[in-house]
């Protein structure tokens, strides 16, 4: 057994780490067993625990998470071949023997000034002249890297190429991904290959790319005015020179060679070479990254695909919620989900359906709070040509179009009484006739339907059948609000953070200590739905790498922090006055909730999930 963690995306791609001991910390610290050196990173980021053959990785709370297979977690078991990220880093954990190691690249930036008297300048558009045997050269390395795909395969290539025109010893290409800091990196040594670290200045590295300038720099070790690192004064390096990837106008990086031979150092006419050889290199590197890019975001759409159909959560309340999918997926009954708005009930259903025999098949869902009684009609049945006005060709209801897979009817318990026998019908005898039509249309289907209403007591009040009822209920759940399970509210945070930074940001973004406690200490009225909401508003308008508590909407802020509990009762206060405004609308209605709803300005529909929301149909009984 030979466990290890392999990177295989972010400046560390294609280093492993062996996971030897009983506890291996990863972080930014340098005390931890694994250090990465990236502000992604938090000090103290995760630890990975080994007893006997198996590994589990806990997250130390750190600011940006901790992802098993794009998912956040508290504390999850290792698997073989788990894709675990840890800020900008992606790597494989593995436990088979390797024929092999593999000796990746290693690029150490340094915070060092090399620029000197010593130094010569060159804007890309003055690089045109090259000799003969430069432009001999420039056609090999054109031909040679215009058939490679594979980014790091094309960068060492160009660099090996670029080493048999220019007399350096080590080189490097660094990339950056929208902004200064460099997100891929790789470098190679003239007799060492990727065995040896290249080092580079930063400092140079960022002018260059600031000011879109190729420099030269000579006599590094000579001059005064060096603020040097030990580890570049240990190099040796006498002759420095750096150019910039443009395409397009759009700086994707730079190109770094450096020498420590004081007979064969650099010219000018070397740094021309290697700004031309830049120019026609960004076009391959660019198209190698996004085909790269394009490979990556295809996994991640093939994992976001069973992402959106199942739940993130490590409470016991949803381990509950888990455990009861697992045993109904493989049945046809009908489900029942009972909830909160915002809880996450379709959700369930596709799971349900995903894990069953009918996961092949077609998943249709209908809001039936979201349509007019004949709309809802139409688009559950269909209806013939010339059923109604309007109705200019034959058209397939729901129904039909889920034969053999699932349909997920949400909100069922607002639908008309007339509709609630037809579908009674379906249920019945699996059977039905399109709107205008008399053709019986068999059906074999599964449903599951979702309510946040009380149907027992709207049965009481003679707005829900009960025989339909029985016939739903056959097996039912009810899914917990977000306030009842507050420890998963980091991890669905820290996945809603990535999610959308995803879209708008170069890089995911984490979330401060104290937006963390605000997310926590808030009872989210709208449950996941409005946690998501949030957490993107978030990151649209937050203009650092965390998300900080001013980017939070005014309701969470008004959250007290536990120690302040007692001080103000605002927040509570706010709802207290909306439960009193809903029951004088309704006792002023004489019961009638839609003439409630047009005394209070709001939907029907909205007012009934008020009322479910705050709990107040057992004050409404009174």
């Amino acid at each position: 057994m030979n466990p290890r963690l392999t990177a295989i995306a972010g400046p560390l791609k294609g280093t492993s780490y062996p996971l030897a001991v009983e506890e291996t910390t990863i972080g930014r610290d340098s005390a931890n067993q694994l250090c990465i050196g990236d502000s992604s990173v938090s000090r103290r980021h995760c630890v990975v625990k080994r007893e006997a053959d198996q590994f589990r990785i806990k997250d130390l709370e750190s600011l940006n998470g901790t992802f098993i297979n794009d998912v956040p977690v508290k504390e999850r078991e290792l698997a073989d071949g788990d894709r675990v990220r840890i800020g900008h880093h992606l790597f494989l954990f593995l436990t088979g023997e390797t024929e092999a190691p593999v000796v990746s690249s290693q690029v150490l930036l340094e915070e060092s000034n090399l620029l000197t008297g010593a130094t010569v300048q060159v804007r890309i558009k003055d690089a045109l002249y090259l000799m003969a045997r430069d432009l001999s050269a420039l056609m090999k390395i054109s031909m040679r890297i215009n058939s490679i795909r594979g980014l790091e395969q094309l960068e060492r290539e160009l660099l090996e190429l670029i080493l048999e025109v220019v007399p350096a010893e080590q080189g490097a290409i660094l990339l950056v991904d929208g902004g200064e800091e460099f997100s891929s990196v790789f470098g190679w040594d003239r007799e060492a290959g990727a065995a040896r670290p290249v080092r580079v200045s930063r400092t140079i590295s960022q002018k260059v790319m600031r000011e879109r300038l190729a420099i030269l720099s000579n006599d590094v070790q000579a001059s005064e005015a060096f603020d040097v690192t030990e580890s570049l004064i240990a190099s040796q390096s006498s002759s420095v020179m750096c150019v910039p990837l443009v395409l397009l106008e759009k700086v994707l990086g730079v190109i770094y060679f450096c020498t420590s031979s004081v007979t064969s150092r650099f010219d000018e006419d070397h740094l021309k070479l290697l700004t031309a050889i830049a120019n026609i290199a960004a076009v391959a590197l660019e198209n190698a990254r996004h085909v790269e890019w394009l490979e990556d975001e295809n996994r991640r759409l093939q994992a976001d695909i069973e992402l959106d159909h199942n739940m993130i959560g490590e409470s016991r309340k949803m381990q509950s919620v888990y455990q009861f999918i697992s045993k109904v997926a493989p049945t046809d009954a009908t489900v029942l989900i009972n909830g909160e708005s915002g809880t996450g009930k379709e959700m369930v259903a596709r799971a349900i359906h995903l894990n069953s025999r009918r996961a092949e098949k077609a998943f249709v869902a209908i809001n039936c709070a979201a349509l007019t009684e004949t709309l809802l009609e139409s688009e559950m049945f269909g209806h013939e040509k010339g059923a109604f006005t309007g109705a200019l060709a034959l058209k397939k209801g729901k129904l039909e179009v889920a034969d053999a897979g699932t349909i997920f009817l949400d909100e069922v318990g607002e639908m008309a009484p007339s509709l609630q026998s037809k579908l009674l019908r379906v249920l019945q005898e699996r059977e039905f006739e399109r709107v205008g039509g008399t053709r019986t249309i068999k059906v074999d289907m599964r449903l599951i339907a979702a309510t946040n209403r009380d149907l027992e007591e709207a049965i009481r009040q003679g707005a829900f059948r009960q025989d339909l009822y029985y016939r739903l209920n056959v097996v039912s759940i009810k899914m917990p609000p977000l306030r009842e399970r507050p420890e998963d509210i980091p991890l669905l945070a820290s996945y809603f953070a990535a999610k959308f930074s995803r879209k708008c940001k170069p890089h995911a973004m984490g979330i401060s200590t104290a937006a963390r406690s605000l997310l926590m200490h808030y009872d989210w009225p709208g449950n996941v739905r409005e946690l998501e909401n949030a957490i993107e508003r978030a990151v649209v308008l937050g203009s650092s790498d965390v998300i900080l508590p001013e980017d939070l909407p005014e309701a969470v802020l008004e959250t007290e922090a536990p120690e302040n509990v007692g001080v103000t009762k605002y927040h509570e206060a706010i709802t207290e006055a909306k439960k009193q405004l809903i029951l004088k609308a309704v006792e002023q209605a004489k019961g009638n909730y839609t003439e409630a709803a047009k005394l209070l300005g709001v939907h029907p529909n909205y007012l009934h999930r008020l009322i479910s929301n705050m709990n107040l149909r057992s004050a409404l009984k009174k």
